[in-house]
């Protein structure tokens, strides 16, 4: 796939596939292209050329036929920040057909039920962070697309969201990480970015050390 920005190129020729259930953990350096990946394969953004299939539909003639079935954790945490975490897990519940005791096990599995009635903008950014995840696993995806999804998680929080977003999910994932020494237990396929092109795709244990340092260090 490739993608521009006016003038600027900042996929181009980018080629990854991924099996069903399978993580692909994707690296790179600011500017190399990962969020931008990321926010294609959620149908947020067009690619300009290539062909690109999701959960095998075709981007972007049959992105409709997906949305429901993706989870996207953004580097922003796409809450609104004078509702509640409750009420905005609510809104998106109501948009997306999902029933309200959803909302409730979700925050009974962050452990934010004492403060989910609070506003987001007096929430700390780990809160909000675990909100976001809630929001992101809503509707159980089949496919979760993880902009660095354990920032600002301190160990305890990042074990609570593990079952929504790790393994044992049981789903397909697309992680972006710049801490790839604890990412890759969690990767299936690495795809190497470098300035929006592909420096690499290969099984996490066939990478030289001196590969991996080279696309974050």
């Amino acid at each position: 796939m490739t993608r521009r920005y006016g003038e600027r190129t900042v996929l181009r020729d980018v080629s990854v596939s991924l099996p069903a259930g399978s993580t692909l953990l994707v690296l790179g350096r600011n500017g190399a292209g990962k969020s931008t990946l990321l926010r294609i394969l959620a149908t947020l953004l067009r690619p300009h050329g290539g062909e690109v299939r999701v959960l095998g539909e075709p981007l972007p003639k049959r992105a409709f036929a997906i949305r429901g079935m993706l989870g996207l954790l953004a580097h922003e945490p796409l809450l609104y920040a004078d509702l509640t975490g409750r009420e905005n897990l609510l809104y998106q519940a109501r948009l997306r057909g999902v029933e309200e005791p959803r909302v409730n096990e979700l925050l009974t599995a962050v452990q934010m039920t004492a403060r989910a009635d609070e506003p987001i903008r007096l929430l700390s950014r780990g809160m909000v962070q675990r909100l976001a995840i809630c929001r992101a696993v809503l509707q159980r995806p089949q496919l979760l697309l993880l902009d660095e999804p354990h920032a600002n998680l301190d160990p305890a929080a990042a074990e609570l969201v593990e079952p929504l977003i790790g393994r044992a999910s049981g789903c397909t994932r697309v992680i972006t990480s710049h801490d790839p020494p604890a990412a890759l237990d969690e990767a299936d396929l690495v795809l190497g970015l470098d300035a929006g092109r592909t420096a690499v795709v290969a099984p996490p244990d066939r990478l030289a050390s001196a590969e991996l340092e080279g696309l974050y260090a």
